[in-house]
């Protein structure tokens, strides 16, 4: 993902009250993917790369019914998990990652997911993103998963311009006050997904609508 043009930035105050309001609005903010333990949701994550929370959560119903755990997962392997995510995209691919990851957690981890970004990163189809978001989810990290949305709302804002998910990922940590650090990501995730979406913004009902500097706002609720 490349930046977008919009690089004016805002001032820590600004900083400030964005989150502020956002918090008002979604106090405790949670992730859509559905799981039960860290390994349900490491798997969920996994999947949800280029595909929709809601096809995962479809998916992973009945996976998770049938192979909760990393063993379970692990005597399925690749071949037997594709009838549960066929409908997800790189279903192929997803399948080998999560039989060779639930391998691995039950080789080197004892068949628990590890509180470590190295260790998590060491694991099939789990890359910075994925380990960023294991690791405020399930182990309350302030980290910051930078995906399309967090991105797209940083770029168009104001609030961290960059051009690459990496830079925005930087900007955003040094930033975010320490008080808003474990759900950021959070709310910056679902602002993205319900109100500043990528073709038409929904600007009319925006809390930060004012501290925002994308000039091409919409003046009629979507």
């Amino acid at each position: 993902m490349r930046g977008i043009g919009y690089t004016r930035s805002m001032t820590p105050q600004h900083v400030r009250t964005l989150f502020a309001r956002l918090a008002q609005a979604n106090p405790h903010p949670v992730t859509e993917l559905d799981y039960a333990t860290p390994f349900q949701l490491l798997v969920a994550v996994v999947l949800s790369a280029q595909a929709t929370d809601k096809s995962v959560n479809l998916a992973t119903r009945e996976l998770f019914r049938a192979a909760p755990t990393p063993a379970a997962v692990a005597a399925l392997g690749a071949e037997g998990l594709l009838p549960y995510i066929r409908s997800i995209g790189l279903y192929k691919t997803k399948a080998k990652n999560v039989a060779a990851l639930a391998r691995l957690l039950l080789e080197r981890h004892g068949g628990e997911v590890p509180h470590d970004r190295a260790a998590l990163e060491a694991l099939p189809g789990v890359g910075r993103k994925t380990a960023s978001v294991v690791l405020n989810v399930a182990f309350h990290e302030p980290t910051m998963a930078v995906d399309t949305h967090v991105f797209r709302v940083a770029n168009r804002t104001g609030l961290a311009p960059g051009k690459d998910t990496t830079a925005v990922e930087k900007k955003l940590l040094a930033i975010i006050p320490p008080e808003y650090g474990l759900h950021a990501h959070h709310w910056l995730i679902l602002h993205g997904r319900y109100i500043c979406t990528a073709r038409r913004p929904a600007c009319p009902r925006c809390p930060i609508r004012d501290l925002c500097a994308y000039e091409d706002k919409t003046d009629v609720q979507p």
